[in-house]
Order: C-alpha cells, then sequence, then structure tokens
C-alpha cells in the first residue's frame, strides 16, 4: 500500500504534508503535489495533515489512475521537504470539481 495525491491538490497545493512525511517522499509540480509509491512507507501522517483532504490509501477504489499520475510525475518533478505557503487562492479551489485537465506536467520549485 501507498498514499496518493487526488484531484483536490490541484491549485490547492497546501504543503501541510510535505513538513510531516519521515521519509520526504513528496515531489513538487507547478500546481500539484505528489508522493513516490516507492519511497512512502505507509505510515499515513501525511493523510491527516491535508486541508484538501486531496491524500487517500490506495487502497480506496477508483484511484488507480492517480497512482500512476502520482508514480509519473514523482520521477519528473523535484523533491520538497519543506513547507512554504500554499497560493493565495488555494480556498478558492478547494473542492471544486473538474480540476484534473488543469494539472500542469511543468515542474515546480522543490527545496
Amino acid at each position: 500500500m501507498t498514499y496518493v495525491v487526488t484531484e483536490n491538490c490541484i491549485k490547492c497545493k497546501y504543503m501541510d504534508c510535505v513538513e510531516v512525511c519521515p521519509v520526504d517522499c513528496f515531489y513538487e509540480g507547478e500546481n500539484m503535489l505528489v508522493i513516490h509509491p516507492d519511497e512512502c512507507i505507509d505510515c499515513g501522517v501525511c493523510e491527516p495533515e491535508c486541508p484538501a483532504e486531496a491524500i487517500k490509501p490506495d487502497t480506496e477504489p477508483g484511484l488507480e489512475k492517480w497512482l500512476g499520475i502520482n508514480a509519473d510525475f514523482a520521477s519528473r518533478w523535484p523533491n520538497i521537504t519543506q513547507k512554504r505557503d500554499a497560493p493565495s487562492d488555494a480556498k478558492d479551489w478547494d473542492g471544486k470539481p473538474g480540476k484534473e485537465a488543469m494539472l500542469s506536467p511543468e515542474p515546480g520549485q522543490g527545496d
């Protein structure tokens, strides 16, 4: 099992999860974070820290696509281990449906 960052992280990109991860398995894109599935130790400390409730265990049904997205982008985006401020409009995007089309493939800043 691993944890997966899902659609609601897009354009919210809260970074509370990054601070608590004991193995630094988060990677940063321009407008989303992902978890590297091969690095995640399934501890679960990140899930309750996400204000957008965008982190789920991969055992939940229907997350296969998001597991693939996390694995793909984690291999291309920079690692992030330190929390920074969320985008100024993150609260406006939290919970809005249909954000998958807004997922940017561009890397974020990383550490």
